[in-house]
């Protein structure tokens, strides 16, 4: 059995809901409190056991790739100033072992296409795709939990969460049935269908474990309005040959996509800070007695 040591980061959207910010930088560089999305991504990648990263880029996104290389004036900089702390974990913010493989996706038509765009690195292994808008807070890390499922069922996973009924239309919604604890064997999935129409409430959230079989389903995919490849759509072609399962995590969604959900990350990160979280919780008290 092939291990899942690769790990596809769609990046190339255009991050408008969070306009202006993102007119220059990508919204996957967006920081929670000190660190930007996609490094979260990444890290949970890493405790999962992925070894390589592959980012499927756009215009624009030059920043990731630069996040992630070595910074050779910022580490002389601190060493200069003898910032000893902050420079070993510039250097070390990933591990050795680690490879960062970046993919442009010329045009963006849709999630599907951007997987379909990392067929010739993935070959015919296993691998993952983390949507980093997606931040998922948990011990062990969702990914984990997930390649854990893989690995004793041997097929595609999808992360899951239930969500109020008057949100289905927002998300790829699951009709499966029970198989084992927090499992569920897949039977349809519908892209964003309206609260009448739902097969259920279990909506698919930004974590995937795919055999590389989803490859050839993609390319067979019509394209949609915009001309875009669906990923749902691909998924929903892999069931009619191959068992895909929902699984039901372990941890905390912060919807980063939202300004809501990236407001609510931000306090709840800044809250744990080492550094600045207590000071961080005084002044929140303070706010909540109108001081």
């Amino acid at each position: 059995m092939r291990h899942v040591t690769k790990a596809v980061f769609p990046v190339a959207g255009l991050g408008t809901r969070f306009l202006p910010a993102t007119k220059a930088s990508p919204k996957e560089m967006l920081p929670i409190v000190d660190k930007p999305l996609i490094q979260y991504a990444v890290e949970e990648a890493v405790e999962a056991g992925i070894t390589d990263m592959i980012f499927v880029t756009g215009r624009s996104k030059r920043a990731i790739e630069d996040h992630f290389d070595k910074a050779y004036e910022l580490e002389s900089e601190l060493e200069l100033r003898g910032k000893t702390e902050m420079l070993e974990f510039v250097r070390n913010m990933l591990p050795k072992n680690i490879n960062c493989i970046y993919i442009r996706q010329a045009e963006a038509l849709g999630l599907g296409h951007a997987v379909l765009c990392a067929k010739h690195v993935i070959g015919s292994d296993p691998f993952a795709v983390l949507l980093a808008d997606d931040l998922l807070d948990n011990d062990p890390a969702v990914l984990k939990q997930m390649v854990d499922v893989y690995g004793y069922y041997h097929c595609s996973v999808l992360g899951v969460q239930d969500v109020p009924r008057e949100e289905t239309k927002n998300y790829g919604i699951v009709e499966a049935k029970p198989l084992a604890e927090r499992i569920e064997q897949i039977s349809a999935i519908v892209e964003k269908p309206s609260p009448a129409q739902a097969p259920s409430t279990q909506a698919v959230v930004g974590r995937y474990v795919f055999t590389s079989r989803i490859f050839h389903h993609l390319e067979r995919v019509k394209p949609g309005a915009g001309g875009e490849i669906q990923l749902t759509d691909g998924i929903s072609a892999l069931l009619s040959e191959q068992q895909v399962l929902a699984y039901r995590y372990l941890g905390t969604r912060y919807d980063c996509g939202s300004k809501l959900g990236y407001l609510q990350a931000m306090v709840e990160f800044g809250l744990r800070h080492h550094e600045v979280g207590a000071d961080f919780s005084r002044y929140l008290e303070r706010l909540g007695r109108g001081a």
